[in-house]
């Protein structure tokens, strides 16, 4: 990691998770201009600020690519810790003149951080992590040779024998039974009867985070420009236009030419002109 971004190594989610996404998401997504501007200050006169600015305002982005890596008893905000990395990495090696979004950039270098980790520590069991998981893991070994498969009474006796619960001793089995697996699967195994390897399987692949990411960037942006389009409107066209197509329960054309003392003919006819208004504004380069 470049010097120019060292000081940012010290960001993490730290104790307060809840906390720490709140603030990510309070911040706000950069235009494509405002990301330009401040891509091509790093990238052309190193500015650090410039660098700061793009991370803060993509760590929203990290967030929701680590969501997707959950469930493997790893802690989220580790996950998101390491993504953050990720995308440290991708801001100093990004180059405005590609023509391509940070966000779309720095996703191969977030999953890459956050794959390493998860390589690192993750195992497919864990098979006894508390003390009485320990005291049960041994016992019920001990047990297993010269039992099969439990019975319902052979558990009960168990769980009685060992004071914990039957629930307990069903799922000790389960992981006694269970074995880890290489992560990329053997390179002589059968793909048609081997197990499937967990490198096949480690993503969610539901979503695409880069999408999603991407979709929620647009509509940001969208959101930001429309908001603008009404500003500049007049306050009766606006109203119109807020009452017709944004508000939860729609105000019908009768209900606001009775408000306004016009005709229908006329909250049509000054809806059609804010609508044209909104449009261009919208079609407008920013």
């Amino acid at each position: 990691m470049s010097k120019a971004l060292q000081p940012f190594a010290q960001m993490s989610p730290g104790g307060n998770l809840s906390a720490y996404i709140q603030s990510a998401n309070s911040i706000p997504v950069l235009t494509a201009d405002e990301e330009r501007e401040l891509a091509e200050s790093l990238y052309y006169d190193d500015d650090v600020d410039a660098a700061r600015k793009l991370v803060m305002a993509h760590l929203r982005f990290v967030v929701h690519i680590a969501r997707s890596y959950s469930g493997y008893g790893l802690p989220q905000g580790d996950l998101i810790q390491e993504g953050n990395i990720g995308l440290m990495k991708a801001v100093r090696r990004f180059n405005p003149e590609k023509g391509v979004r940070l966000v779309t950039f720095a996703v191969h270098w977030i999953k890459a951080e956050i794959h390493e980790f998860i390589l690192k520590n993750w195992r497919i069991v864990k098979v006894a992590t508390t003390k009485a998981q320990r005291k049960l893991f041994f016992n019920l070994r001990s047990a297993k040779k010269k039992l099969a498969w439990l019975t319902h009474d052979e558990a009960t006796a168990v769980a009685k024998d060992l004071g914990v619960e039957v629930d307990h001793v069903w799922e000790m089995e389960k992981r006694l039974a269970a074995v880890d697996a290489s992560f990329d699967g053997a390179p002589d195994d059968d793909e048609d009867s081997s197990p499937t390897s967990p490198a096949l399987y480690l993503e969610d692949k539901r979503n695409d985070p880069a999408a999603l990411i991407i979709e929620a960037d647009e509509t940001a942006s969208s959101t930001e420009a429309l908001s603008q389009a009404l500003i500049e409107l007049d306050d009766r066209s606006r109203s119109i236009i807020e009452r017709r197509w944004l508000a939860d329960k729609k105000a019908t054309l009768h209900d606001l030419a009775d408000e306004y003392g016009v005709s229908a003919e006329r909250i049509r006819q000054l809806e059609k002109n804010a609508m044209k208004k909104v449009k261009k504004a919208l079609d407008s380069p920013s």
